[in-house]
């Protein structure tokens, strides 16, 4: 009964993404969006209101100790992609991927979209009770896809791979990273933003989540779902996506005193598609950016099937 339950929960989270998505879906096949808008709902997410909705949920839902006893968790997720960075070059090796889609077939086999996807599926799953550990995964992937991610990318594409560290110190602390730093210090300062100020923060932060998943539908319908296909290239990308890295995860904290939630979300996070931005680095770098695009496509679609199907899988009595 309470499986039964936890099925429901997880279809009917799932659902409320997958309306979004589906607005966002029709209305780009009806012509609303050009690329230049489709940027700028990109833009207004990842720069207004997803800073504002990190200010406004931690400085409204969490105390000091709670963010405190949650920031050492970030070790999970770091070592969760290393080994799965490791992992990646077996699996190229056995279903023998191309040579030129090695570091991109790489890059998104270890990171996920903890942001886009992650963020409102855990949301619509957990509640206002998961951001901190949303975020800490997010910390881990974004850092990560920003050193690693991009230079395994440059590999694939035209010239020679290079490491810029200040452009990618501008990539990693990003608006919604300085918005959870900055929601992080207000709490540990005890420091109280007036109420005007906060209700602004709370407002544009409700866009986020609904102006995401619009961007995700747009960004399918933008790709074509005539375009998914099932190669090896791709099947290699849904096997870590959605199988080694849950899988690899749900071993590495069954053993662990954390709270139960933590252990949850970041099976979740760790199951998330392939990262947005993966299709964008390819194309600024020269890499295969249509295998990537259609990868995005096919691991988001794939993922609303997956979701309800782990969230049972995680809420099992064996992962306590």
């Amino acid at each position: 009964m309470q499986i039964l339950q936890t099925f429901v929960q997880s279809i009917q989270g799932v659902m409320t993404i997958i309306v979004m998505i589906a607005v966002g879906y029709l209305l780009a096949r009806w012509g609303w969006f050009n690329e230049s808008a489709t940027k700028l709902i990109a833009r207004l997410v990842t720069q207004i209101a997803l800073p504002a909705y990190m200010i406004a949920t931690i400085t409204k839902q969490f105390t000091a100790h709670k963010l405190l006893s949650t920031l050492p968790g970030l070790r999970f997720p770091v070592l969760n992609m290393a080994i799965l960075f490791g992992i990646s070059f077996g699996v190229m090796r056995a279903l023998n991927i191309k040579k030129s889609h090695r570091g991109l077939f790489a890059s998104m086999f270890l990171n996920s979209n903890t942001l886009f996807i992650g963020l409102p599926v855990n949301q619509a799953l957990f509640g206002n009770s998961a951001l901190p550990y949303v975020l800490v995964y997010y910390m881990a992937n974004t850092t990560i896809f920003w050193t690693l991610g991009v230079y395994l990318i440059q590999r694939d594409g035209t010239g020679t791979a290079k490491f810029d560290l200040k452009q990618t110190l501008t990539k990693i602390f990003s608006p919604p990273l300085l918005g959870f730093m900055i929601g992080v210090l207000l709490v540990l300062g005890n420091i109280h933003v007036p109420k005007f100020l906060m209700d602004d923060f709370s407002y544009i932060g409700g866009l986020t989540i609904p102006l995401s998943m619009i961007f995700i539908g747009i960004s399918m319908a933008n790709a074509g779902l005539s375009s998914m296909r099932f190669d090896r290239d791709s099947l290699g990308i849904l096997l870590g996506r959605f199988i080694l890295a849950p899988v690899l995860m749900t071993l590495m904290l069954i053993p662990m005193s954390i709270p139960l939630e933590m252990k949850q979300v970041f099976i979740l996070q760790s199951a998330m598609p392939v990262m947005t931005n993966a299709p964008v680095v390819s194309k600024l770098y020269g890499a295969d950016a249509d295998y990537a695009a259609v990868m995005v496509t096919e691991t988001t679609l794939l993922s609303l099937i997956v979701i309800p199907i782990l969230m049972v899988i995680v809420q099992a009595n064996f992962i306590r």
